[in-house]
């Protein structure tokens, strides 16, 4: 069986009913004519399969599933496209990586197993932590978006990292934090680089291992959906439970008090991992109002029809990908919220790139911060 056969048969290409509504629901598509899920399955399936690897359309694919929420075949689209990037790399053929392609490097880099980090210096001394414990704070890559986008667009993704052990430590929980740790490589599977993933996995899953952590919680959607749904098939003694940092949040509710925040009418980003990948939908939200005073008023397109934030994996931020952050950020404005709240730092590192452009109207601007960065503010000091 040749790899496109795989890619058709772990996708369930081969039910593709050429009905089409992968290609009107696609983000992407609406922006570029070219683009269309149904016409790049059909090349794979009834036409030279070479080709497929050979379209340089297989690399403007969001992987959001937006696809997969109308075919009514249960095809993925989303799957499909990674097993055939697998075969792309291996071919030789390389994706337009964003920023240098500088992510993609430290990535590999961190999928060197003698490579020694020094994660954790950036964790204030009043907030507590430990080596061993039951809880593990998976960061992810926090440090290293910090130095690359801190100082050219409005974002401290190391604010996401400390109101997370903040919030931890109000609930009494001194979490590990891996000195170590790599990236989850939820970006290298994507683009179709299993050698390195499985690399960083084996690193992280060892270590993991190592701290005698049974429960991981981790503020990004993507770490997320790599550590809850990839991990344990790479390894059987990856057991550990593991939760988004809006879902832990929501079992302990009861536990918080709080102070009214500044930001009273609120917005909400669903990401594609959190939302479409996993159905975590309610718990962000109850987060949110649970808060005094808070009013969450929804996007014209929520939950499992919420617009990605534009781009995924570090490759191909274009034109397209601009055009979808704009539609998504004056979706945000019209809500007349003061805010949007994200549960993702790379949806809040998109967006806020996107306001970057000094020609984006005002129309299209709107203050961002990430879910646990607005709870932890919101909380009263000393409970």
């Amino acid at each position: 069986m040749n790899y496109i056969d795989v890619a058709i048969k772990n996708s369930k290409a081969y039910f593709c009913l050429d009905c089409g509504k992968c290609t009107a629901n696609c983000p992407i598509s609406q922006y570029n004519e070219e683009f269309s899920p149904r016409k790049i399955i059909n090349q794979a399936v009834l036409y030279n399969q070479n080709q497929v690897i050979n379209n340089e359309l297989i690399w403007s694919c969001l992987t959001c599933q937006m696809c997969s929420e109308r075919c009514p075949s249960d095809v993925s689209f989303s799957q499909f496209i990674i097993d055939v990037r697998k075969e792309a790399l291996n071919k030789g053929k390389l994706p337009q990586c964003s920023h240098g392609g500088v992510i993609q490097t430290v990535m590999k880099m961190m999928a060197n197993p003698n490579l020694k980090q020094k994660r954790t210096e950036w964790i204030p001394k009043k907030l507590k932590t430990s080596k061993k414990g039951d809880v593990l704070y998976f960061v992810g890559c926090l440090p290293y978006y910090d130095n690359i986008f801190s100082k050219d667009i409005d974002v401290e993704p190391l604010e996401i990292g400390k109101s997370t052990i903040e919030i931890l430590n109000y609930l009494g929980i001194e979490p590990v934090i891996l000195e170590d740790e790599r990236c989850c490589g939820a970006d290298l599977l994507t683009i179709g680089d299993k050698e390195n993933f499985e690399k960083l996995a084996k690193i992280n899953i060892s270590l993991i291992k190592e701290s005698g952590a049974s429960t991981i919680v981790t503020a990004c959607a993507e770490c997320y959906n790599i550590l809850k749904n990839i991990y344990p098939s790479l390894s059987k003694e990856f057991k550990v439970k593991v939760w988004h940092i809006s879902q832990f949040i929501n079992e302990k509710l009861d536990s918080f008090k709080f102070k009214s925040p500044s930001d009273k009418k609120v917005t909400y980003q669903d990401p594609c991992r959190l939302g479409r990948y996993n159905g975590v939908y309610d718990e962000p939200r109850n987060v949110l109002t649970a808060i005094p005073d808070v009013e969450l008023v929804e996007m014209v397109k929520n939950r499992n029809n919420a617009l990605c934030c534009g781009t995924n994996s570090w490759i191909n931020c274009d034109a397209n990908s601009k055009q979808i952050q704009v539609r998504r950020l004056k979706q945000a404005v019209n809500t007349d919220g003061s805010v949007l709240i994200t549960a993702c730092p790379k949806c809040e590192i998109h967006f806020k790139c996107a306001m970057n452009d000094e020609n984006l109207d005002k129309n299209s601007r709107i203050n961002i911060k990430d879910l646990t960065v607005f709870f932890a503010s919101s909380l009263k000091s000393g409970a």
